[in-house]
């Protein structure tokens, strides 16, 4: 490579903490001196302190070293998501690389992904422009292609300057404005190559020998976390999917009724579900429920309760409590271990009534122009918990323009308050609900959902799922 002028050496990030030291090199100590002459008396005291001076340097240097590395490698291990972990990774790699931005290319090499690209001070926009450079004249393109790359990783200390540069690559580094980079791939024993990390700079400029060091030990330590949450990814992202496909597809299209319904599960999955299907002579069937526990099994468990309970609505959905007594059964025989609570509605759309049993479940609640109320159901224990489950129904006879709305108790755990509070912000978020969104029960509960859970508490990861049905009538 040819460049007009040689490179500079990047400096390390102020946020990084940096060695107080200065390593002279051997050559120097041991060279004859070209200043003035001194005594020899002098001269015998700087030969007799230069050894201990210079080892004492060095072991400055290496412990400084080191308590950087531990600082970075600290912040790294407390990141629980794959999200983080990566911009964790950029972030530390820029400050011991000295650069300002950079971007890591997830592509596992075993296929099973997930493949994605994020980047530090790089917008969504920055990126697609970068994808667009063909992939073998990047160097973590042939990083990724599976091409033998040295462990210190590929420097390129001033991109324009290359005359073989790829015509396409000149034209996105002046566009977004980095004359140099430095990537470093990302590998894991086990599990082999796992993507390859780039950092950018504005300056032609190349990391020094103790700063790929530093980053290299750095990036094969969290090559080994980033591994460990990729598992974990995987693991949420099959959980997620299993317990999505035991739940309905689609809601069902009834005249008279409008439904829409939220689903949301935790890292490991749980046990709660809903359900709403068509029965004869026009009426459908609501369902809510959850299982005990969390992971697959409950996952399992809570499929088969599902397709347990529509069996039983089909043959009598008419008596509600005759459906929950069925189900309590298979209940005690199948998962003797597990409880669970539940609430069955047969709805009639053309009558706008819902006759409603209920085992240890929330009461629903009651949404309208004139009224947010719940709704009073008998009191009842969970499945499973008693010899004999057996609860009276409890008739509900709504207004034209009225919601109904049920849920599980994953909604009102997540709040983390007591239970007669988070009823009461239950009930708040419910009579909140906008005028023009009262028409639209996807907005009712979406409304519902983020005003109950603020800050992110919907989408963040919990032990607790949360399920809302809403049913609003014309």
């Amino acid at each position: 490579m040819t460049a007009p002028h040689p490179a500079k050496v990047a400096g390390i990030d102020s946020t990084v903490p940096s060695p107080a030291h200065t390593v002279a090199s051997t050559a120097a100590d041991t060279s004859p001196a070209t200043g003035p002459p001194t005594t020899d008396a002098a001269a015998g005291a700087d030969t007799s302190c230069a050894p201990g001076a210079l080892l004492q340097d060095r072991l400055a240097g290496w412990v400084s070293d080191l308590t950087t590395l531990h600082e970075l490698t600290e912040r790294l291990v407390r990141t629980d998501t794959l999200a983080d972990g990566l911009q964790e990774l950029l972030r530390a790699g820029a400050a011991l690389a000295g650069a300002r931005r950079g971007l890591v290319v997830l592509e596992p090499a075993d296929g099973l992904g997930p493949d994605t690209t994020v980047g530090l001070g790089l917008a969504r926009a920055d990126l697609g422009h970068i994808e667009t450079v063909p992939r073998g004249c990047l160097p973590h393109g042939r990083i990724l292609d599976g091409l033998p790359v040295d462990e210190d990783g590929i420097a390129e200390p001033d991109l324009l300057a290359e005359k073989t540069l790829d015509p396409r690559h000149r034209e996105v580094a002046a566009r977004l404005g980095y004359a140099a980079s430095y990537t470093l791939p990302l590998r894991a024993e086990d599990t082999g190559r796992l993507g390859a990390a780039v950092w950018l700079y504005d300056e032609p400029a190349e990391p020094g020998e103790r700063q790929r060091h530093l980053a290299g030990l750095y990036a094969r330590h969290a090559a080994r976390h980033l591994t460990r949450l990729l598992e974990v990814e995987r693991t949420r992202a099959a959980m997620a999917t299993m317990t999505e496909e035991l739940l309905p597809s689609r809601l069902p299209r009834v005249p008279g009724v409008q439904l829409a319904a939220r689903h949301r599960t935790g890292p490991r999955g749980g046990g709660d579900w809903y359900d709403a299907l068509p029965l004869p002579d026009a009426a459908l069937g609501l369902a809510v429920g959850s299982v005990t526990g969390s992971g697959p099994s409950a996952v399992a468990a809570m499929g088969r309760l599902r397709a347990s309970l529509r069996a039983y609505a089909v043959m009598e959905g008419e008596d509600p409590v005759a459906v929950l007594s069925d189900l309590e059964l298979l209940l005690r025989l199948t998962e003797p271990a597990r409880s669970a609570t539940s609430l069955f509605g047969y709805c009639e759309p053309a009558l706008r009534r819902i006759t409603l049993a209920g085992a240890g479940h929330s009461p629903p609640l009651l949404i309208g122009e004139r009224r947010t109320e719940f709704v009073e159901t008998s009191l009842s224990a969970p499945l499973g918990m008693l010899a004999c489950w057996e609860a009276p129904s409890v008739e509900l006879q709504a207004d034209p323009g009225e919601t109904v709305l049920l849920y599980t108790d994953g909604l009102l755990h997540r709040t983390g308050d007591p239970a007669d509070r988070a009823f009461a912000r239950l009930h708040a978020a419910a009579a909140g609900v906008p005028r023009a969104a009262r028409q639209d029960p996807d907005a009712v509960v979406e409304h519902v959902l983020r005003t109950v859970l603020p800050g992110g508490k919907a989408e963040a990861d919990s032990e607790e799922d949360v399920v809302l049905l809403a049913v609003r009538f014309d």
